[in-house]
């Protein structure tokens, strides 16, 4: 098996906006179901926008997974600033997203190569601090790649 990664641009706007509807429809399929047809249009095009803004400023670098040339999987991190910090000087964080497997391919390596590979061309920017949340199925991948659990992270 051949999984090849490959980095996704403006260009592929398309592709981009297709996968991102894909990883929400599997994610939140409850939600999904209780959206009109309008809300979905519309949380499209807020994607849409999402990817304008954040790919032409070097904020957000996604990619896609081919095994053996046939779409697997894709994913992505936006690139941000915090106030920098002593186990962050630079500020520079991610958050990594979008980490998402086609059934077919699951528990092949597929996601662990998206994100090894997204995790490195963070890294080479200087981002010093990577953020993600998981759900369980992801957890012991996440682990895998040396991520821990925060204490006392709270959201809103």
């Amino acid at each position: 098996m051949n999984i090849e990664i490959k980095r996704l641009h403006i260009t592929d706007m398309d592709i981009l906006i297709t996968l991102r509807m894909e990883v929400l429809s599997n994610v939140f399929c409850k939600e999904r179901k209780a959206m009109t047809d309008g809300e979905w249009t519309a949380l499209r095009e807020a994607n849409r926008s999402y990817y304008q803004t954040a790919l032409e400023k070097d904020g957000h670098i996604a990619c896609l997974a081919l095994v053996d040339g046939e779409l697997a999987g894709c994913g992505g991190i936006c690139l941000y600033m915090e106030m920098p910090s002593p186990d962050n000087i630079s500020g520079l964080c991610g958050y990594l997203m979008n980490i998402y497997t086609r059934e077919q391919y699951r528990s092949k390596g597929v996601a662990k190569a998206v994100c090894r590979w997204l995790i490195n061309e963070a890294t080479v920017r200087g981002t010093k601090k990577i953020y993600l949340e998981t759900s369980e199925c992801g957890r012991a991948l996440y682990h895998s790649l040396g991520f821990h659990e925060m204490k006392d992270y709270l959201k809103l």
